[in-house]
């Protein structure tokens, strides 16, 4: 029972540690994404690759024309060994894509991380799980075309508060968890 109730802990941990990555990516939080990732950690997006220091300069601020974006993570199969794990993961990511002169478009990706996860011990001495690599593979793209506004309300009905509008004007979630934006 001891071993089961082990396996059921480390893959909530893994998954977990996948959850808070994704958030930080949204939020472009370097201290939400570092505890992620060990420092040695590699990954290659495809269109992007290197270590974890260029992995979070490319995320952190994250390109200016990318305005906004939402990562939907769907199952993680996750291959435990011991202190290693092997895990795919799917994700839907939304991102608003300036192309400049006003050309805005809402654009989807679909696809699945491989990442390879290592559990070591934190700073302060207690075992956790983080990226040691990760493997970005795209399983399909699709561009809605043209953005909408939808910064004053959504179907044509206005917004009753400004905490509606997600990221576009702060972030109500951090005032939800108790953190400033």
């Amino acid at each position: 029972m001891d071993a089961e109730l082990g396996v059921v802990i480390d893959r909530a941990n893994i998954r977990h540690c996948i959850e808070r990555l994704a958030r930080g990516e949204d939020r472009r939080n370097a201290e939400l994404i570092r505890p992620c990732w060990w420092p040695e950690a590699i990954y290659d997006y495809g269109v992007q690759n290197g270590n974890f220091d260029e992995y979070l300069a490319w995320v952190v601020p994250g390109a200016d024309a990318i305005a906004n974006t939402q990562h939907v993570l769907g199952q993680s199969y996750i291959e435990l060994n011991g202190d290693t794990a092997k895990v795919e993961t799917h994700v839907v990511s939304y991102h608003r894509v300036d192309y400049g002169g006003g050309d805005v478009h809402d654009t989807c990706i679909g696809g699945r991380y491989l990442d390879v996860m290592a559990r070591r011990a934190g700073a302060d001495g207690n075992a956790e799980w983080r990226i040691a690599s990760r493997v970005m593979l795209y399983d399909w793209f699709q561009d809605w075309g043209a953005s909408a506004d939808w910064s004053q309300g959504v179907m044509g009905l206005p917004f009753t508060r400004d905490i509606f509008p997600g990221r576009a004007k702060g972030d109500h979630s951090e005032n939800f968890f108790g953190k400033a934006s």
